[in-house]
């Protein structure tokens, strides 16, 4: 959507974006008058906006001084303490070693936060439990920070256990003017990388938000902030809240709070930093509705709630057609996922005039999301969407592994969804069938149609459960018995897009064919979850009882690359004796550390990586006797 773009050098971050040398010239090049810096990289570079603002360059972002005062999260709560914003009990300085750092937490008490100064997108930032955790968290955390932010000092403070993650929008300008903007409930985390936030937050009644808002704003004036930034509270059971930092940019999840206040959030900043006063007054700011952003990643929803993905979108069809819908993305079919930076595709927004309206409207839009290529979280975000205890709004930072204590294993169908999802693959496999004898501008040879209008079928799902079905065709309309019950199956079902819109037994069901594969087996995608299945007849049914099992590989004999990335580490040679949970290596994948363990006491057999080396998915590292 630019005018012009400026090569900035290769891929990894530390030789283009994090290269202030080459912004700076590309500034010079073009003629920029402004400089928006975005959400991540240089956007809370005290440097960067400094440097600009001598070469004349508007920033549009908060001043230098108030980057370096909020930016810096040790040098924040000094000063958030004195203009009397509530805080959490921790050190106030900065964790010199590994040692120091054992013994603060040792002070603070266990369980403790162990965070990068300069951090932020829960890059850094792990949490210790005992001594052994605290030693680990300090060491990948200051190789994360150093990686992301260039800058490696750490802080740590006590962590407040099960919390609800809450955060204030505010907004001023360069006249001592500064609003509120309601708040955001971002308390959906995995590895405190938030998943799917809301506006408003159910937890919140009036007088709270007045009082979070005015302690944000408090905050925001301390500093002489001039421009969009977000102040992020903890807030507990009790309904006490507590500062946890401020983020002096654009976050990602500002549409929400645009969605419920009607406030150009980037509008606003661009008018602050021509030098306007803010155009509305505090009691101007609504709650106007509600609205909903899911972050959809290329992740492995299966792994760990989401480990990265790489590839190229083979196809791609954003939900943008759906009232109350926004896709803010920057990306399109054919667009390449690398390992270098952030897994995310889109924010996937929607709005209501009340928060159940918006979540159906959500549940609509994920349901009509194409994304192929990539793996995708959608099938996690689908079911969290439906989830009862995220329905009544009954939420913390701790939800995912309280509600999913196995880790995510995709929508646990019912009885009746299973056998809806049989009806509408026999409904599916016969209209192909049924296309396959079609011939177009072929009239010298008869063709001779099958004329049945009823047939046996078995449908295997997943490998597992078979369920024979008989399938009755009339008007284009199927009737499928499956078991002692009977759905009717109808909809357009022309194959033209990946999305079918299809009504089984009055309601509606929206079904992505995935793929199609030899042999009658089908991916097909139902409430967020892809499902494999394969359509047989009675002959190929008996036939199956037959086929030799696929053997499952015995995963605590090797290291196996969970993702694709890049090997920090190796720290074992061939002939090593490992002792069980014993850290093997370290891979690096879209700037986050990730500690690879041995499963078992073994001898390594063979390193098949160095450090340094670039690995692929499922690529064994390590292999043991």
């Amino acid at each position: 959507m630019a005018d012009e773009a400026v090569c900035i050098g290769k891929a990894p971050t530390s030789e283009s974006y994090l290269r202030m040398d080459r912004i700076l010239q590309a500034v010079k090049d073009t003629g920029a008058q402004a400089v928006h810096p975005g959400y991540g990289f240089l956007s809370e570079n005290t440097t960067f906006a400094a440097k600009l603002k001598e070469m004349g360059v508007e920033f549009i972002g908060p001043n230098s001084e108030s980057i370096q005062a909020m930016g810096d999260k040790i040098e924040s709560k000094r000063i958030a303490k004195k203009a009397a914003v509530n805080m959490i009990p921790g050190y106030d300085g900065v964790v010199e070693d590994m040692d120091h750092c054992v013994k603060l937490a040792k002070e603070i008490g266990y369980p403790v936060m162990i965070k990068a100064s300069a951090g932020g997108g829960g890059k850094g930032m792990r949490v210790a439990y005992d001594e052994e955790e605290a030693r680990t968290a300090f060491r990948l955390c200051t190789e994360e920070a150093k990686s992301s932010f260039g800058d490696d000092r750490m802080l740590i403070e006590k962590f407040v256990d099960n919390p609800r993650h809450i955060e204030v929008q505010v907004l001023c300008d360069r006249h001592g003017n500064a609003l509120w903007l309601n708040e955001r409930e971002c308390s959906i985390q995995r590895r405190n990388q938030k998943v799917i936030e809301e506006a408003p937050s159910v937890y919140l009644d009036p007088g709270l938000r007045k009082e979070m808002g005015d302690q944000a704003v408090a905050l925001a004036k301390a500093v002489g902030y001039d421009s969009a930034g977000t102040v992020e509270f903890l807030v507990d059971g009790k309904k006490n809240f507590y500062f946890l930092e401020m983020n002096t940019r654009l976050q990602v999840e500002h549409p929400i709070t645009e969605c419920i206040t009607g406030i150009d959030i980037v509008h606003q900043m661009l008018r602050v930093a021509k030098g306007h006063t803010l155009l509305h007054h505090q009691s101007d700011i609504p709650v106007d509705g509600w609205s909903f952003e899911c972050r959809v990643y290329a992740e492995d929803p299966f792994k760990n709630f989401g480990m990265p993905s790489i590839g190229r979108l083979s196809k791609y069809i954003e939900p943008a057609h759906i009232p109350n819908v926004r896709c803010d993305s920057g990306i399109q079919e054919g667009s390449e996922i690398s390992i270098y930076y952030d897994a995310m595709i889109c924010k996937l927004v929607s709005y209501g005039p009340d928060r159940e309206s918006a979540r159906e409207t959500m549940i609509t839009a994920l349901d009509s999301y194409v994304i192929k290529g990539v793996t995708h979280n959608i099938p996690m975000l689908r079911d969290i969407m439906t989830e009862p205890r995220f329905v009544k709004g009954d939420i913390t930072t701790n939800y995912l592994p309280e509600v999913f204590p196995d880790g995510f294993k995709g929508k646990q169908m019912s009885e009746v969804e299973m056998e809806q999802l049989v009806a509408l693959a026999c409904a599916i496999h016969e209209t192909e069938q049924q296309n396959s004898t079609d011939f177009l501008n072929q009239n010298r040879l008869p063709v001779v149609k099958d004329a049945k209008s009823q047939w046996k079928m078995n449908v295997e799902v997943a490998g597992n459960a078979t369920y024979p079905a008989m399938v009755v065709k009339d008007n284009n309309v199927f009737e499928v018995r499956v078991g002692e019950n009977t759905y009717t199956v109808a909809g357009d079902l022309a194959f033209t897009s990946p999305l079918l819109d299809l009504v089984v037994n009055g309601q509606r069901r929206l079904l992505q064919f995935v793929e199609k594969g030899f042999g009658n087996y089908y991916k097909l995608r139902l409430f967020g979850t892809v499902f494999s299945l394969r359509v047989m007849d009675d002959f190929a049914a008996q036939l199956q009882q037959f086929m030799p099992e696929k053997k499952e590989v015995d995963l605590s004999t090797v290291i196996l690359a969970p993702m694709p990335g890049m090997l920090k580490t190796v720290v074992v040679s061939v002939g090593d004796q490992v002792a069980e949970g014993q850290e093997v290596c370290v891979l690096e994948a879209m700037k986050m550390q990730n500690s690879l363990v041995a499963a078992k006491v073994s001898k390594v057999k063979k390193v098949n990586f160095k450090a340094g080396d670039t690995v692929n998915e499922g690529d064994a590292i390590v292999e043991f006797e």
